[in-house]
């Protein structure tokens, strides 16, 4: 991720209070790269903003988050109460309100859509046809037209667009920054979930390839492994990764903390390298080979 300077005059909401039904569990509590999704959205918001404000349910569990927490006074009022309560909790006049479902916020799309909002009331991206008022930047000051919407049982962000001075974000001007506008994919099903996990994965991870020599290549019966691992990986994932590929090789070339007497590793035929902490890289060639054959 691209470093970004923190965007001292706004807030980051996030809803999490939507019932979840099509999903069939909360969305917030789901596993996304190795922590609970509002965990990932979390951190990657307070990466650029100083404070966030999660809005949930009444009676919503959450884990522990660095956030001001408040509370929807009534069940499942939709986003427009979700909006509503994230502002009036917010520190500061702007407000960039997303959802806890969209695991591929774009910080760069984010600061776009704030830059442009010192003449209007919302920025709201306009995608495949569609506002996304959850993907959207607000002012504090639009609070009481909010809460005359909830009044009226008018649930739905966009009936706010035409009343205040509102500036659409085009498709072209997304794609400029968000190619494939993935900052705007939120996750409604299992289907969806589990496609974005795979979508995060494949993201995320470096291919590198392992080439085997002397009595390892006998016993592998290949000379070469090819292996997908997460972002800084090490060799003891390298190694962990080769066991679960290829358990012969377990107990005879490399075991639980790497490889074993006799045996080297070699990176991309420059250096012999032991330490199990060493960091690989994309495209990275490992040679594994007998000690006396390494020198």
């Amino acid at each position: 991720m691209d470093d970004h300077r923190t965007i001292v005059d706004a807030t980051a909401v996030i809803l999490t209070g939507g019932k979840s039904s099509r999903m069939g569990r909360p969305k917030a509590l789901l596993p996304f790269d190795g922590e609970p999704l509002i965990v990932h959205v979390v951190r990657a918001l307070t990466k650029i903003f100083p404070e966030a404000v999660v809005v949930a349910a009444p009676e919503q569990e959450l884990p522990s988050l660095p956030v001001a927490l408040v509370r929807d006074e009534v069940a499942y009022q939709g986003p427009v109460s979700g909006i509503y309560h994230g502002l009036n909790a917010a520190p500061r006049e702007v407000c960039f309100v997303t959802s806890c479902d969209a695991p591929f916020l774009n910080l760069s799309l984010i600061a776009h859509l704030l830059s442009q909002i010192s003449d209007c009331d919302v920025v709201v991206p306009y995608w495949q046809e569609r506002f996304q008022p959850l993907h959207a930047v607000y002012r504090k000051r639009l609070t009481p037209l909010l809460k005359d919407q909830l009044d009226r049982s008018e649930l739905r962000p966009i009936f706010l667009y035409d009343k205040v001075r509102t500036r659409k974000i085009h498709e072209d001007e997304i794609r400029s920054l968000d190619p494939e506008g993935l900052s705007l994919l939120n996750m409604n099903s299992p289907a969806e979930y589990e496609a974005a996990l795979q979508l995060w994965s494949k993201r995320n991870s470096i291919s590198i390839s392992v080439e085997l020599f002397g009595v390892a290549r006998m016993l592998a019966k290949t000379p070469l492994v090819s292996l997908d691992l997460a972002q800084g990986a090490t060799l003891a994932q390298v190694f962990s990764a080769l066991a679960d590929k290829l358990p012969v090789l377990v107990g005879r070339v490399i075991n639980s903390e790497g490889l074993i007497a006799g045996y080297t590793c070699n990176i991309n035929g420059l250096d012999f390298v032991r330490a199990p902490s060493a960091k690989v890289h994309a495209g990275d060639k490992i040679f594994i080979l007998s000690a006396d054959a390494g020198g």
